[in-house]
């Protein structure tokens, strides 16, 4: 049962409300059958919830109606000024892993788990202060969202994941018409420096020849601890590596004497090399150098393997395939627990169609990744030719996509330097440092893991706030 229920009055003040925000032209009959769809998705009231003043939505949009493809998603109006402002979907990586678990839920969402109660608590430096926040699980067999063609989750991949993402974006603003003249922007972070860039192209080149009805006001992405390029990326996890005291001499010398990240196959003694440079990561935490992992005897967190995807090399390995966490490092034992409760699925209109296996962080039915090409580096580059507005960022005490990787790949792209390398504040201490180049803005987050949001919450709302606004950070502590 849901919680609450919702007068035909405040029905009427919803439909009144939205009616005005709708753009002209279209016919009255759509408005109603939009906002129709609203209420349907219009989440009253979660579990544990604590109240709040913005409304939310979730459920199902359908993005293949002859293979029974639907894209589960969880928005959030911003707090206030909702029709001022911009539009912001966020997209987790992994491949297979979900924007609910870890970006709503565990990040910069408005509610956050609690530790050890069944409740979630309210997220002070939530992003929906500075956007109307969406979040969306993609491809299918992630999450909440599912196929009725279980041959699909055998061809899924890159490009089939920006194409549905695409079509997701297009129907749910069928769905939202009163956001389609919003300027909207995407941003993500990890295997999203695949999807964030990809979904970037397919918008950018469909806007080129879409009708008024499907054209996307798209303005700009941004990417944190991005998966951009295999070979630099992967060379930067193991100079970072040593650099931070993880790995010895030896094994570093080993690496970097018989492996070479361009080139496939990988040798015996490469292989050799890197199962001890991956045996470190399993009694330290990859994706944060100096967090604490989870020790719990009751946790039933695993690694999850998909085949084919980038990097080509490392995602042999069980070790890259590890999940993040965080502070609370057992935290995704909780929200797994919260989200696969029928009182929550029901709130959320999750899971309709009773899908035949647990809602997980990460994909346990996404095991094969089809296409994955090993750089991004000539979308990125398209695409700030394009005229779009690009922001990278990197936490730096991330060792699974380093800042090290990241500032590897964007010397790559021999970008004109406009802004020299400087530091930039939080509080009159130091954020972080930025490096502006012709296209492109650079930004590393002091003391943030793979998930900035998790681990510096201020600082990342700073960020977007930021970002969305075109402005430097702060450069000096007054």
């Amino acid at each position: 049962m849901r919680l609450f229920s919702i007068s035909s009055a405040s029905f009427l003040l919803v439909l009144l409300f939205s009616c005005s925000l709708v753009s002209g032209g279209r016919s009255r009959e759509l408005d109603r059958e939009a906002l129709r769809q609203q209420e349907a998705d219009r989440v009253v009231g979660l579990p544990g919830q604590p109240p709040v003043s913005f409304r939310q939505y979730a459920g199902y949009v359908t993005v293949n109606e002859s293979h029974g493809r639907a894209l589960f998603y969880w928005f959030f109006e911003a707090t206030h000024d909702v029709e001022k402002k911009p539009l912001l979907l966020w997209l987790n990586g992994g491949p297979g892993c979900s924007s609910i678990g870890y970006g709503a839920a565990e990040e910069l969402g408005p509610f956050l788990m609690q530790k050890g109660v069944p409740e979630l608590r309210f997220n002070q430096h939530s992003w929906n202060k500075e956007a109307n926040l969406l979040f969306l699980e993609s491809p299918v067999g992630v999450g909440f969202s599912y196929t009725n063609t279980s041959s699909d989750l055998q061809s899924l991949g890159d490009k089939i994941t920006a194409e549905d993402s695409y079509i997701f974006l297009v129907n749910w603003l069928k769905r939202f018409p009163q956001y389609k003249s919003h300027d909207f922007y995407i941003a993500g972070e990890s295997y999203a420096g695949h999807y964030v860039p990809q979904l970037s192209e397919k918008i950018f080149d469909e806007n080129k020849k879409a009708s008024k009805e499907t054209y996307i006001n798209f303005k700009g992405f941004m990417i944190g601890n991005a998966l951009m390029d295999d070979d630099t990326d992967q060379t930067g996890m193991i100079d970072y590596a040593w650099d931070h005291a993880v790995i010895s001499d030896r094994v570093y010398h080993d690496v970097k004497s018989n492996c070479n990240f361009s080139i496939e196959p990988a040798t015996e003694a490469c292989n050799n090399a890197l199962r001890e440079y991956f045996a470190v990561y399993r009694i330290i935490d990859m994706y944060s150098l100096y967090a604490p992992v989870c020790t719990s005897i009751t946790s039933t967190r695993k690694s999850f393997q998909i085949e084919g995807a980038a990097p080509k090399l490392f995602s042999r390995y069980s070790g890259w395939h590890q999940k993040p966490a965080g502070y609370d490092p057992c935290v995704s034992d909780y929200s797994e627990v919260y989200f696969n409760r029928p009182d929550v699925q029901e709130a959320l209109h999750a899971n309709t169609t009773k899908i035949g296996y647990n809602w997980t962080h990460c994909s346990e039915v996404v095991t094969k990744w089809n296409d994955s090409p090993a750089t991004m580096l000539p979308v990125i580059r398209k695409l700030i030719n394009g005229g779009l507005r690009v922001w990278v960022f990197s936490g730096d005490t991330d060792g699974r996509i380093p800042v090290t990787s990241t500032r590897y790949t964007l010397n790559k792209l021999g970008m004109k330097t406009i802004q020299e390398w400087k530091p930039w504040y939080d509080r009159k201490q130091v954020g972080g440092w930025t490096i502006v180049f012709e296209g492109l803005t650079f930004v590393t987050v002091r003391g943030a893991g793979h998930q900035v949001p998790t681990f510096a919450p201020r600082q990342a709302q700073q960020l977007i706030h930021h970002f969305l606004a075109n402005q430097q950070l702060p450069p000096s502590a007054f």
